[in-house]
């Protein structure tokens, strides 16, 4: 048995034996880089050390059950664990190895002792700093102790919680302890290579400090920062150096004051900054992946200690070319930033009819971005959007984008037209389809017949497309899905036309308003437009709460209910017919509908209706029977005295034709607003029909032994199950890809996706300036006018919502699936957002104030805080933490 390796018998595969940090530091001195020698007592030694310990088994099991919040617990299991290892003692064989490898590089040196677990060091979870090292250690009875204690500190509270979070069976995980001749440097950091702030790839990020490099890492001294980039140092930050970590001549370390005359001094010349971003350019591309290295100077000699992937990272979208691009989220526009299984990125980029060499709507972390890039670089885009002063948060972020150092020096100066000419042509096409019946909506039409006319022929559409469907089978069937997304954009050509219409109309009442009156838009206006059909999803709830609320057997079953047996365990109690029937003309129209449900993949309120059980159960406590139909007649009577008062005011002052003008005016916003929200329903119902074809194929490949599961064709394409029922693709390929692929969803979920991002990496976030809100106050985009204090109800998945009347809600974002909680929320406080996203319109429709684009409000803000939000001056403030 091998119980030590030294490192020039390791490489980066050796992971299960030597630990992620041993491993890496193999593979680099293999490579040639300059790392001070050393060995690994292996993951076999610590089996062997821990195999007579009878409890362990045990103790292990009870590890698994504890999850993080168990503090306590896993504190006091931690101990018990570390205090029994440091009481095991090294068999003889173990210890001998040990010895001997110590001795073979030299008794007399001093070693770092580092720990390095199997789950360490990582492309997908760093881990770093979990486990312990022992510095400057010197004889044999200091270097033994050591091992131990690096063993025992796999058990460490917050090693333990790690693993934990991250999904780790803590039976699965060993430790390697690496032994490493010390270097006593003068200076030593941390570097990255590419900018963990930003995200930039080109930048190199160095932190240096006096003595070693633990007085960082622990965090008693702030380093100097030097960023690189191109060769170039674009930055240097010198900070005040008070402290640093030394060795100890008998062995250990201690923290030391600096002297007057280092505390301000640069810690490494620039030209060893320079010969330091290029030892770390040619790490990460021995790696061929971004890395965070630890380093070190001893003398005029630089040394690596470490170097692992940089985990952070939000991918870059994959360039075909080596051109300056720019990708704008579409996730942040349509209100769902989260993972998106592979199956549903194909469908959403199928959705628009672009060749290959023109698809704008590349993939990247599982989220969709817009390649934007074309239409930036154009010259009239970039002053209008400087000058532009819409509240959205794409437009705050693409300002901050064409104002950078980057985009400045890299975007193209020449060719942009024909560059732009792909993307310009397929969106004419949709537009001559759109402008017309918007003409005609806008000169010709009656306003007050605009919704019935938006909802006259989709269900006839969608009735002919559904038989299209039932009659083919197998491959056939999918590619006329997948011809089908090509030509969705074509079949709700009148909502986009009606929705546009109120979108122009509302900037013309506004100036026509301040013109005509000197008066601002009045607010109540948009309250309770017709023909919204989110809107009235949410009535509907409140529909189903109050057919649940005269039945207490239905309301004590909706509570425990689980969906697989949802319909027959209703049918047993006391009024479970009456809600069925309530229910069943809820699903009929809205069954297809789930949070996220752009994309395809997410199970649907039909397929799992206790997703609808906490708005059911939110509106009964927050709401008199009737209340939300009353409250919705009472906006439409406000909205309509509003707009009599105001048309009085105008013929008053500017006669009969003034007045029938705005009044027109009125009529086509107030009756074209709420059609906003129909071209989505109507995509959604198409994507119901895919989803049932696509997953009565899937049935059939697991009958036939193709795929393990139906939900497996999820993490397909659309072309890939097209190629597999045709049998072009082999079953242990398609295996293997969703494997591949399931490893990389667990991986991604855990990023947070950037609003901007660019070719170079560099992310970009629409950091709002608002001198008009107090000191400490959460800034955003207002987008819903008013001023509220309440309490705070974070609800991170909808199926978490369970408001109280009067709650603020804070949230990620909020598409459709969400819109039964206005009912009882007092304001909303989104992460995402802009002034026609979703959570906006419907804000304003219900009349409660909102601000959104508020950077990290979910994690900020907390349960029970009470806050004032103010939609007017777009501010959320803290003003105490008292639980209601």
């Amino acid at each position: 048995m091998n119980y030590v390796l030294f490192f020039e018998e390791i490489d980066r595969h050796s992971l299960p034996t030597v630990g992620g940090k041993g491993a890496n530091l193999g593979e680099l001195a293999k490579a040639g880089f300059p790392v001070p020698p050393g060995f690994c007592i292996t993951t076999t030694a610590y089996h062997h050390f821990m195999e007579d310990w009878a409890e362990m088994d045990q103790w292990l099991d009870r590890l698994n059950r504890l999850n993080p919040e168990q503090l306590d617990e896993i504190r006091a299991w931690g101990q018990k664990i570390r205090d029994h290892m440091l009481t095991l003692t090294l068999s003889e064989t173990v210890k001998a190895s040990i010895i001997e490898a110590w001795a073979k590089l030299g008794k007399d040196y001093a070693y770092a002792v580092r720990s390095s677990a199997t789950a360490e060091d990582l492309p997908t979870a760093s881990f770093a700093g979990q486990q312990e090292t022992y510095l400057n250690v010197k004889g044999e009875e200091q270097l033994l102790e050591a091992v131990k204690k690096c063993w025992a500190s796999l058990f460490t509270d917050r090693a333990i919680v790690y693993r934990i979070k991250n999904g780790f069976d803590h039976k699965s995980v060993s430790l390697s302890v690496v032994v490493q001749r010390m270097v006593f440097p003068e200076v030593s950091g941390i570097l990255f290579t590419a900018d963990p702030v930003t995200g930039h790839r080109r930048t190199v990020s160095i932190d240096a400090g006096f003595g070693l490099g633990e007085a960082l890492v622990s965090g008693i001294v702030t380093a100097d920062l030097y960023k690189v980039r191109d060769h170039e140092i674009i930055q240097k930050q010198i900070a005040k150096k008070e402290k640093g970590v030394f060795p100890l001549a008998g062995g250990g370390t201690e923290v030391r004051e600096l002297p007057p005359e280092f505390r301000q001094k640069q810690a490494l010349p620039d030209q060893k900054i320079l010969e330091l971003a290029e030892l770390g350019r040619r790490i990460e591309n021995h790696y061929g992946s971004e890395q965070d290295i630890e380093w070190c100077m001893e003398g005029d000699d630089l040394y690596i200690l470490q170097s692992r992937p940089i985990t952070s990272l939000y991918p870059v979208p994959a360039v075909k070319d080596n051109e300056y691009r720019i990708y704008l989220s579409i996730g942040h526009s349509q209100m769902m930033t989260d993972y998106m299984k592979p199956l549903g990125i194909s469908i959403f980029q199928a959705l628009v009819p672009f060749d290959e060499d023109t698809a704008p709507f590349p993939e990247a972390g599982g989220r969709l971005y817009w390649d934007c890039s074309s239409f930036l670089f154009l010259k009239p885009v970039q002053r209008k959007l400087l000058q532009s002063t819409i509240a959205d948060d794409n437009v705050l972020a693409l300002k901050k984008v064409v104002q950078c150092e980057d985009f400045q020096r890299l975007a193209p100066k020449r060719g942009v037209i024909r560059k732009a000419f792909g993307t310009v042509k397929v969106m004419l096409a949709i537009y001559r389809k759109i402008i017309p019946r918007l003409i005609q909506i806008w000169y010709w039409e009656d306003p007050n017949l605009a919704v019935k006319r938006a909802f006259a022929t989709f269900e006839q559409d969608l009735a002919q497309f559904k038989r299209a469907l039932s009659q083919r089978t197998g491959a056939e069937r999918i590619r006329l899905i997948l011809e089908h997304t090509n030509r969705v954009f074509y079949t709700i050509v009148d909502p986009l036309a009606y929705t546009y219409a109120g979108f122009i109309a509302l900037p013309v009442i506004k100036r026509t308003m301040k013109k005509w009156l000197g008066e601002e838009w009045d607010a109540s206006i948009q309250k309770s437009p017709p023909g919204n059909i989110t809107s009235e999803m949410g009535l509907m709830i409140g529909d189903l709460a109050d057919a649940a609320r005269p039945y207490p057997e239905v309301v004590r079953y909706l509570e425990q209910a689980e969906d697989r047996t949802f319909y027959e365990g209703l049918s047993q109690v006391e009024g479970g017919g009456a809600f069925r029937k309530e229910l069943d003309r809820f699903m009929a129209k809205f069954g297809m509908r789930a949070p996220g449900e752009i994309d395809i993949t997410r199970v649907r309120y039909k397929e799992a209706p206790t997703m609808l059980v906490p708005s059911i159960l939110s509106h009964m406590r927050s709401n008199a029977p009737a209340e939300h139909r009353e409250k919705f007649k009472q906006g439409e009577q406000e909205a309509h005295e509003a707009v009599q008062a105001l048309l009085k005011r105008v013929k008053a002052r500017g006669g009969a034709r003034k007045e029938k003008k705005l009044a027109r005016l009125l009529a086509l916003y107030r009756n074209t607003v709420g059609i906003r929200e129909l071209p989505k329903y109507i995509m959604i119902r198409y994507f119901d029909l895919y989803r049932e074809a696509i997953l009565e194929e899937a049935r059939t490949l697991v009958e036939t032994g193709m795929l393990e599961q139906k939900e497996d064709v999820f993490y397909l394409t659309l072309k890939e199950l097209i190629a597999l029922l045709e049998n072009g693709l082999k079953v242990d390929e398609v295996t293997e890809r969703i494997r591949s692929r399931k490893a990389s969803e667990e991986v991604y979920r855990k990023l947070t996706p950037p609003l901007v991002i660019t070719s170079e990496g560099e992310t970009f976030s629409a950091v709002i300036q608002n001198e008009q809100a107090p000191p400490g106050a959460l800034v955003g985009i207002p987008v819903s006018p008013g001023v509220v204090e309440g309490y705070v109800k974070v609800v991170r998945r909808l199926e978490e919502g369970k408001l109280n009347k009067g709650d603020i809600l804070v949230a990620p974002y909020t598409d459709p699936g969400w819109t039964p909680l206005f009912h009882s929320a007092k304001a909303l406080v989104t992460e995402v957002g802009g002034m026609m996203t979703h959570g906006s319109v419907v804000a304003r429709e219900y009349g409660i104030p909102a601000v959104v684009s508020v950077e990290n409000a979910t994690q900020i803000l907390k349960d029970g805080q009470y806050v004032r939000v103010d939609g007017t001056n777009g501010y959320v403030e803290i003003l105490d933490e008292k639980n209601e």
